[in-house]
């Protein structure tokens, strides 16, 4: 049995693939417990039990349309949803004084500077990835691409699920930052994202390939190619429970944090 004072999660899009595996996880994992959940306006399930909703059992609380409401009641948010809806969670989260964890990819550089004055009132984790596997690759990435250096070339492969919409993956476009600061260059003028014709790959060029088919959760593969030898990294979510179950460990981590944005890497202690 769970003990009491837990804190309180709220699910943003509970009725999604990753919405209701967040709120089945939460179910067996210590301290927490689901407090609220919410759906875009419009959404049939608005007014029906998250629980019943999330497929976990009645809960006595209903889903509702608006984040400011259920944060009366919640401590942290949990959004994986879409840039818009995350934006509009971050503000009404700023405006009750709450904590939000964001995993929603595809963020233009104007949202991404909204985050950041959001960052500026209340503490916030928005990383691409919440996997704690995928965060280790990050680690290892950069670590890598400073001891191999020029002399390797650098390629980057994502596959993910044909309903997935951002291309390359949020993942994906991270492994090629972490890269490029890596190796001192600038990825604006050094990435390439996929192929096509005749041409010679320039020695300091960044390739981003991405791969949508069938129900693929998410795989990462990172080449270092250098003559002689290939060195690779390679990740693979075989469910979307790796992601949940990160989201959920960073929910509980960010409640003691000062004001800021952070992401995985400051939730892991891997910096």
């Amino acid at each position: 049995m769970k003990e009491k004072n837990l804190t309180k999660i709220l699910v943003i899009g509970i009725a999604g693939r990753i919405g209701k595996t967040i709120a089945g996880c939460i179910e067996d994992i210590e301290g927490v417990e689901l407090g609220g959940g919410t759906e875009r306006a419009g959404s049939e399930v608005i007014g029906k039990d998250i629980g019943e909703v999330a497929g976990i059992g009645s809960k006595g609380v209903v889903v509702m349309d608006d984040p400011a409401k259920v944060f009366e009641t919640c401590d942290v948010a949990i959004d994986f949803t879409t840039p818009a809806s995350s934006i509009f969670t971050l503000n009404a989260a700023a405006d009750k004084g709450r904590s939000v964890v964001v995993g929603t990819t595809g963020f233009s550089p104007e949202q991404r500077g909204e985050i950041e004055q959001v960052g500026k009132k209340i503490p916030c984790v928005v990383a691409p990835n919440m996997s704690i596997g995928v965060n280790v690759l990050f680690k290892l990435v950069a670590d890598a691409a400073r001891v191999l250096g020029d002399a390797y070339d650098v390629e980057i492969v994502e596959a993910h699920h044909k309903f997935k919409k951002d291309a390359p993956s949020g993942t994906a476009v991270r492994i090629s930052e972490i890269v490029a600061d890596s190796l001192g260059r600038n990825l604006e003028e050094v990435g390439v994202y996929g192929r096509k014709g005749i041409a010679v790959r320039t020695p300091k060029e960044i390739g981003i390939h991405s791969l949508r088919a069938g129900d693929i959760i998410g795989e990462h593969r990172v080449l270092f190619g250098g003559m002689g030898e290939n060195f690779e990294v390679f990740h693979r979510a075989q469910s979307r429970e790796t992601f949940a179950r990160g989201s959920i460990r960073a929910a509980q981590w960010i409640l003691s944090q000062p004001n800021g944005v952070y992401d995985m890497q400051d939730v892991l202690g891997l910096r």
